[in-house]
């Protein structure tokens, strides 16, 4: 009695994981360069102090049952770190990014956040004892120059509005860069997922609470018109731009490379200017030398 053996199932095929990696870049940028529109469509419900601090709400409450099951493995000891990380690398921008959208586009506010890098280069030189390399230098310099001809330039446009709300997008961006030092120079042994949950939970929740005691969000989002779009806006800032992208991100660093994983920043002020133009905002010369000399810069400062 003979028996025959029946073909294996074919294999379902698999993306390669060079593939793969630029689905995933391709999902950051628009994940990230998005995030200056949806800010800019949720003013239009909600005050700036509000859309910050329901950023920082939804975030945390997205994320305290990773904190909550991960509880023992923190080190509390090093709340204060980690509070800053909250504080730099999301509280405070959440805040300055709001209140400069009043007055600023979507298109240069995603320009103007692509330094940055730059300023993470230049902390890091000044404070954290990070090498100096006269290229990188130089590409600060550059990427400097591309702002402030978007700042003082780029006006001519009607596109970039005020100067001192620019600014605030500027200040942001040290932040950023301050908070990236902080965590590479203090927080290398911590898991990434852990290091975001604490530091954005411990931010979150005094956020929520001044967000339901100290504005008037439960009456606009009961009886403004537009209140819960907005509330979607902001939901899917907080809960695309930050939770899932970070995990994301960091899968892509794991699966490739930190510097295949940085070229994001190149991509995401395209996205933000694409926004922008089919919202309406105008683009100028000026601002197109300007993002030319910023991407110029931060391609020198990655060298």
């Amino acid at each position: 009695m003979s028996t025959t053996t029946k073909p294996a199932p074919a294999a379902a095929p698999r993306i390669s994981d060079r593939w793969l990696g630029f689905i995933i870049l391709g999902i950051l940028a628009l994940t990230w360069g998005s995030s200056f529109i949806l800010i800019k469509k949720s003013l239009t419900a909600y005050s700036a102090t509000q859309v910050a601090c329901l950023r920082l709400s939804i975030t945390a409450l997205a994320l305290f049952p990773v904190v909550w099951a991960r509880r023992r493995e923190v080190e509390w000891q090093r709340w204060r770190m980690f509070l800053a990380v909250g504080l730099l690398g999301t509280a405070i921008p959440a805040f300055l990014f709001s209140f400069a959208q009043q007055r600023v586009s979507s298109s240069v506010a995603g320009m103007l956040n692509t330094l940055t890098p730059l300023f993470t280069l230049v902390l890091g030189i000044v404070f954290f004892q990070a090498k100096v390399i006269w290229a990188k230098v130089a590409g600060v310099i550059l990427g400097l120059a591309g702002a402030t001809v978007l700042i003082l330039l780029g006006q001519k446009g009607g596109l970039s509005g005020s100067v001192a709300y620019s600014m605030l997008i500027v200040v942001a961006t040290v932040c950023y860069g301050a908070n990236l030092n902080i965590v590479a120079t203090y927080f290398g042994n911590t898991n990434s997922l852990t290091l975001s949950a604490v530091s954005f939970t411990m931010v979150g929740i005094p956020g929520l609470i001044f967000l339901l005691t100290g504005t008037d969000f439960l009456h606009r989002l009961s009886t403004q018109a537009g209140a819960l779009t907005g509330l979607g806006y902001v939901a899917i800032l907080s809960l695309g731009g930050t939770v899932i992208a970070s995990v994301l991100f960091f899968h892509l660093v794991k699966k490739t490379s930190a510097i295949f994983s940085s070229t994001v920043a190149y991509l995401m002020p395209v996205i933000a200017l694409g926004w922008g133009v089919l919202d309406g905002e105008t683009m100028t010369v000026f601002h197109l030398a300007g993002i030319a000399l910023i991407m110029a810069g931060v391609y020198l400062s990655r060298r």
